[in-house]
């Protein structure tokens, strides 16, 4: 302590703050580069695959309600088919 004291003074507070905080930049400089910066780009790429398969998954879906619209679609035509020839052959039983 008492070797920050004669640099202070011999110095001044100033320029030892400004070297003080150049170590202080330079230590989280450092932390973040060996640290949190290999984190980030793991992320980064689980990030991507999971937006990948987020796509995947509305694709599917979208390709799943076209198919549930045209069955749907298909058995409306159909149901609507029987019903004529039911109403037919109660029409045609009750005429003769």
């Amino acid at each position: 302590m008492e070797n920050i004291g004669e640099l202070i003074g011999k110095y001044g507070f100033p320029i030892i703050a400004a070297f003080g905080m150049g170590g202080f930049v330079y230590y989280v400089w450092t932390w973040v580069t060996k640290e949190v910066k290999p984190v980030l780009s793991e992320a980064n790429g689980i990030l991507i695959a999971l937006i990948d398969r987020i796509r995947v998954l509305d694709n599917d879906l979208i390709r799943l309600n076209q198919k549930i619209d045209t069955v749907l679609q298909l058995r409306g035509r159909t149901i609507e088919k029987e019903k004529i020839e039911a109403d037919k052959k109660i029409n045609g039983q009750t005429d003769s």
